[in-house]
């Protein structure tokens, strides 16, 4: 398969109706087997919903992060202290507070250079990812270990591909229907 961007891989989103103790999960495999691949990550520590006990302790830690990167001068004072704090996935403690915060948050992402690899938002029920054959091997194997089916993926299909199956289905029948028609006039 080929990627928006040209490349070999897939492209998922998630599937309608995963309970959300699943969806929480999807997400941090799906971070777990791309963070190899991540260059850089940036998260949002806003959330649609009341940040859950389980997690505080990452959203007060996130914001802290922020702070420390205004205090050093590689964050902006005038911008929104909670807006795009960068994690470094290297870093396993912040790599950890992304674990925890982008099921939950109003916007993550991850690159692969310049490519995005990862996207969550619309406090966590929003997930998009870009992975290669091998990497959505590995994912379907973990999601598969922790009893969650391989349609909590779906392909992603963008407007624009939705749009050409929907003008090629209606040629086809076009196609047919002058076809069945000229058979009848010969």
């Amino acid at each position: 398969m080929i990627n928006r961007d040209g490349t070999s891989g897939y492209e998922f989103v998630l599937a309608n109706g995963m309970s959300p103790e699943d969806v929480v999960l999807v997400h941090r495999e799906a971070l777990r087997v791309l963070r190899s691949a991540i260059d850089t990550a940036h998260l949002d520590a806003y959330s649609g919903d009341v940040w859950s006990r389980e997690v505080r302790h990452s959203y007060e830690r996130v914001l802290s992060l922020a702070q420390e990167a205004v205090a050093d001068g590689s964050r902006s004072r005038r911008g929104d202290p909670g807006m795009g704090i960068d994690i470094d996935v290297r870093d396993d403690a912040q790599f950890e507070l992304l674990l925890d915060l982008a099921p939950y948050t109003i916007h993550a992402e991850a690159w692969r250079g310049d490519q995005q690899v990862y996207s969550a938002g619309d406090t966590g029920t929003s997930l998009w990812i870009s992975v290669t054959p091998e990497q959505r091997a590995e994912l379907l194997s973990r999601l598969d270990a922790l009893g969650i089916p391989p349609t909590a993926l779906t392909p992603w299909v963008s407007e624009a591909d939705s749009r050409f199956r929907r003008l090629r289905q209606w040629a086809a029948t076009e196609l047919e229907r002058v076809m069945s028609a000229s058979r009848g006039r010969a």
